[in-house]
């Protein structure tokens, strides 16, 4: 098998004078690309940073956090991407968790200075170590079965937990991913999505691979986005649902030429169809594919593939298929599996499933069980190996003894015309023990609407059980986490405090 240094090394031999990346008004060759991720390991070295230790990255998207990204796992050490959305004691528990000597960043790190031996800026000091060190080889020492990094998750269901992932996990997804997504060196596939993001792996990996061109955005912005991929002719990209909205959103508004663009690869959360129409109408020429995973996954498990055609019919719910070398089965509780139709956990098996939780044996024995990965979701599985996610099981609500899946509540009111952004949870009440309740964020130049109104628009598709019982409508967009996944347990909170349900 492979690890982190075998992509590098390749795109040296066989495309050295291609560019690697764009960043701003940064233009790197892969020859410069492998050189810099040379000089970075023997950084490390100067640096007294041991095999196996781990180093931490707390900035926006660069160059240099791709060479961090891809060069520090090469070098044999562990990368440990931060959550640029994480208030400060969540990023202060990740390093001390982690043990972190090192850490890079282009912020302030206020406290969190105090949980490293040293603090590197980005980019000065980065290219400070870079130019006074000198070139080892990539990959000595590395085995498959090294970790390669430790994600700490978003923490949208409870406390962040550091995922484990080896280069095996990490490298056999890359290959999982290239089986479907066929990539060349004539690619030019914008980094839109937050690199912290595990979902990253895949594409930064494959495209070194296949020699292709990363174009970088450092922070999301729609506009931005869209000028990158008229300016460098982008081919793909990879973003989370909120991220498509905005675009589509932009787009319509102030069109680009996006001819160019061949697929958009949407995930991370469930999208509602009314969004993805709209992205159709913005961006016609591009393949529309959804995939699903999660970080313990590295991330990817099902694709998806053209859901423009499949705009009207039920297979537009669907995440797809399994990926080429992972396995998925719908289990109930007992670990009997669920025929066809039947709504149960679904359950991941392959090499892309993660070594375990950081320091934390029990919560890895918990998901990790007869050889597969309890992920937590409820779906099920049609006749024809297509997956349904119904709902992650913390989010499902129990209405008098009901069982509501809120995505299907949230398909609804995002065909409303006037919602752009729709977050359905459960709240406490004292006659069906719980009750639907939804947060709205209205598009800015719609017409005025009431939650009256949109609870009777619910009304016209849904059973009395499933109809919010209430709806909070937010002037801001609602709260999300780093990688742009609604923050159900935020917007539940206040709701449950002092009642006997734990907030999930």
């Amino acid at each position: 098998m492979y690890t982190f240094a075998d992509p590098i090394n390749h795109a040296n031999r066989h495309g050295a004078d291609l560019t690697a990346a764009v960043c701003g008004d940064v233009r790197l060759s892969f020859s410069d690309f492998a050189t810099r991720c040379r000089r970075l390991g023997g950084a490390l070295d100067t640096l007294g940073i041991e095999r196996g230790e781990r180093v931490a990255i707390w900035a926006d998207n660069s160059h240099q956090y791709l060479e961090v990204y891809a060069g520090v796992p090469a070098n044999g050490r562990v990368v440990v991407p931060l959550n640029t959305r994480h208030a400060e004691p969540e990023l202060v528990y990740a390093l001390k968790d982690s043990g972190a000597r090192i850490l890079l960043t282009d912020r302030d790190p206020g406290k969190l200075a105090d949980c490293v031996d040293r603090v590197i800026t980005i980019p000065d000091g980065y290219e400070e170590l870079l130019a006074a060190a000198a070139e080892v080889e990539l990959g000595q020492g590395v085995v498959e079965t090294d970790l390669a990094g430790l994600f700490y998750t978003g923490g949208t269901t409870g406390a962040s937990k550091g995922v484990m992932l080896t280069h095996r996990n990490l490298i056999a997804n890359t290959f999982h991913w290239m089986t479907a997504i066929r990539h060349a060196s004539t690619d030019s596939v914008l980094v839109m999505a937050p690199m912290f993001h595990a979902a990253g792996s895949n594409g930064i990996l494959a495209n070194l691979w296949t020699c292709g061109k990363q174009v970088i955005l450092p922070a999301f912005d729609p506009g931005a986005a869209l000028n990158l991929i008229e300016t460098e002719s982008c081919t793909g990209t990879l973003g989370v649902p909120t991220m498509l909205s905005a675009i589509a959103e932009e787009q319509i508004a102030n069109p680009r030429k996006t001819d160019s663009l061949r697929w958009i690869v949407h995930g991370g959360s469930p999208i509602a169809s009314a969004v993805l129409e709209r992205v159709h109408q913005a961006i016609p020429t591009a393949e529309l594919i959804e995939i699903y995973g999660a970080t313990e996954l590295s991330p990817l498990t099902t694709l998806g593939f053209g859901e423009q055609n499949l705009f009207g019919t039920d297979k537009i719910r669907s995440c797809g298929r399994a990926v080429v070398g992972v396995s998925i089965e719908i289990l109930g509780e007992d670990g009997s599996r669920k025929p066809a139709g039947e709504v149960g956990e679904v359950v991941v098996r392959g090499p892309n499933v993660m070594k375990g939780y950081w320091n934390k044996p029990e919560q890895t024995a918990e998901v990790l069980r007869d050889g597969g990965y309890w992920t937590g979701d409820l779906g099920y599985i049609d006749d024809a190996g297509d997956v349904y996610l119904v709902d992650r099981s913390k989010d499902m609500i129990v209405s008098g003894g009901e069982n509501v899946y809120s995505t299907e509540v949230e398909e609804v009111l995002y065909r409303h015309p006037s919602v752009l952004e729709a977050a359905v949870f459960g709240v406490p009440d004292e006659k069906w023990g719980e009750a639907v309740y939804a947060a709205v964020h209205l598009r800015p130049d719609a017409d005025p609407v009431t939650t009256e109104e949109l609870v009777a628009f619910c009304r016209e598709s849904l059973g009395g059980y499933k109809v919010p019982k209430g709806i909070d409508l937010h002037d801001d967009v609602l709260p999300k986490s780093g990688p742009g996944k609604f923050l159900k347990r935020a917007l539940r909170e206040p709701y449950w405090e002092g009642k006997d349900r734990a907030v999930n």
